[in-house]
């Protein structure tokens, strides 16, 4: 294809990055307020901008940038109102942007005066395709352009009664010669002079993407190696989505050296975006990795953003999407519900759940969304939703049984079916089926006959109340000779579970009884009470009623 090609790999064959791994967070720096900002269809008014930015300071951001005051009113007039009223916490830096034109610098110190600490972002593009194309200048003159806006911000810097910090991009860097790039950095820093208690910051943008996460990692690891002043700076990050490995080559360029990041919640930006910062974030949370940010109420930080950019965060976005802690598959369901019993058996700390990778607690999920039962849902998932719904931990049979219930009903809507649905749906089927059937109370009697205990039951049958009596090894068997003697209602019991459905002495119970009919179906009823003895009559109950029911 003559059309398009192949990015030039970087020559490293003795690159380290592989061989590392992100054991700390970088130093984060949102750009919501800027470069999220100016990718709105509708960029925010001074209001969304406000609580945007109180939500950015609640997560934990302590740089943020805040505008390009010099080429929006806007912009310069929301940097004041955070400075006069006070409005920037002490350990928060804000960050301005800001071209390499004398004018706009100027304008920029007016909209930062008296902010306890601010950063400076000056930026020119320095690619080979924008200075051929755009600029028309030679590299000389790209440099030349760098030093003299980063000479004007030095000297502004000198006379403003509060410290500015320095931060220089060379937009486009994935687009430049490595060896450029860090000429024209270095002709910055030269400038600035930066020491190791005083560091420049050197952002190293993918203003681009251009290549495959591992050439951006050469990149920066080489650049780090090359770079003179290496000690005195901070190697930022800036990558965007265009590949969809905005995140990958973040992560990448951390482990080949780079100190902080830049991005957007929810990778809101330009074309397709920035880097995801919740999701890095939260990457690095899964692995053991306190990301100094907190995303603990992500379900809140989410409609924040959606409100603020008018952009919705997609069912599939990683950690944040309405489905991404949802399981349909029968097999995965399965698997969840065993993985959530065994943590809760043995109480363990480290979060081991088969097809999720962090607690949905961690963040402000719960836990009843986790499962949802379409037609492709099998009996772990269904189970799982009746525990979670009801308490009742279903014996393997019924819960192929009940399954099978709610796939028919799937199948027939081609819906989803809500939890409460569900849990609606076993109460009608199996604990209060149509009553034909009912049970009030029992009282034992004398019985002659040795190993066996008599029992007289009251009960209604086809709305006639009477009472029935019966013999048998226990209360159970005693009442189901007595409705097979009075009534012909002959069901025989397979198969019996119980448990307590919570902790305590006086908990309530449950029984789940499964009955044979003459014809030879196989039914389940479930009954609950305080006394497992009236629990397990009124479970045989509901499995005689369905038996009638299915007449």
């Amino acid at each position: 294809m003559a059309k398009y090609s192949p990015f030039p790999p970087i020559q490293l064959p003795d690159r380290t990055w592989p061989n590392c791994t992100i054991t700390q967070a970088p130093i984060w720096c949102s750009v919501d307020l800027r470069d999220g900002n100016q990718a709105l269809i509708n960029p925010m008014g001074p209001a969304k901008k406000m609580e945007l930015f109180r939500t950015l300071v609640k997560i934990g951001f302590k740089e943020i940038e805040v505008g390009f005051p010099a080429a929006s009113e806007t912009d310069f007039a929301f940097v004041r109102e955070l400075i006069e009223k006070d409005l920037i916490p002490a350990d928060v830096t804000i960050q301005v942007l800001v071209q390499s034109r004398k004018n706009l610098i100027d304008r920029t110190f007016e909209a930062i005066r008296g902010a306890k600490s601010a950063i400076v972002h000056l930026y020119n593009s320095t690619s080979t395709l924008q200075r051929r194309v755009v600029f028309q200048a030679s590299k000389q003159e790209i440099v030349q352009l760098a030093i003299d806006g980063a000479t004007h911000i030095r000297d502004l810097a000198r006379g403003s009664e509060n410290p500015v910090r320095f931060q220089y991009s060379p937009e486009s860097f994935t687009g430049t010669e490595l060896d450029y790039a860090v000429e024209i950095c270095e002709a910055v820093c030269d400038v600035w002079q930066p020491t190791p208690e005083n560091k420049t910051i050197i952002n190293l943008p993918s203003t681009v993407e251009l290549a495959t996460p591992n050439v951006y990692a050469d990149q920066i690891e080489l650049f780090c190696r090359l770079f003179r002043p290496r000690q005195s700076t901070l190697i930022s990050l800036h990558t965007h989505n265009d590949r969809g490995t905005g995140i990958a080559a973040s992560e990448l360029g951390l482990m080949a050296g780079a100190d902080r990041v830049e991005g957007t919640l929810f990778g809101n930006g330009e074309r397709t975006g920035n880097l995801d910062i919740v999701t890095m974030a939260l990457n690095m949370f899964t692995q053991g990795v306190d990301p100094k940010l907190d995303f603990s109420n992500l379900k809140e930080i989410r409609r924040i953003a959606e409100f603020c950019t008018e952009l919705k965060v997609h069912e599939r976005m990683p950690y944040a999407g309405d489905l991404v802690f949802t399981a349909f598959s029968g097999s995965h369901q399965d698997a969840i519900k065993k993985g959530f019993a065994a943590m809760k058996e043995t109480g363990q700390d480290a979060f081991e759940v088969p097809y999720l990778t962090i607690d949905p607690a961690d963040i402000g999920r719960q836990y009843d969304p986790v499962i949802r039962v379409n037609s492709q849902s099998g009996k772990g998932g269904v189970a799982f939703l009746v525990e979670s719904e009801l308490g009742f931990q279903l014996p393997r049979r019924l819960q192929i049984a009940f399954s099978q219930v709610i796939q028919r009903i799937t199948d027939q809507t081609g819906k989803e079916m809500p939890a409460r649905e569900v849990a609606s749906k076993f109460v009608e089927t199996y604990i209060h089926p149509p009553a034909t059937l009912q049970y009030h109370s029992h009282t034992p009697i004398e019985c002659d006959a040795e190993d066996q205990e008599r029992y007289r039951f009251s009960v209604t049958y086809q709305g006639e109340k009477s009472e029935v009596e019966g013999q048998g090894s226990g209360p159970i068997d005693a009442f189901v000779h007595a409705i097979r003697d009075q009534y012909g209602l002959a069901c025989d019991i397979l198969d019996y579970h119980e448990h307590a459905m919570e902790a305590g002495s006086d908990s309530t119970a449950a029984a789940y009884i499964l009955v044979r009919t003459p014809d030879g179906q196989e039914l389940f009823g479930v009954g609950q009470h305080r006394s497992i003895t009236k629990a397990s009559l009124l479970g045989f109950i509901a499995a005689v009623n369905r038996s009638l029911q299915a007449r």
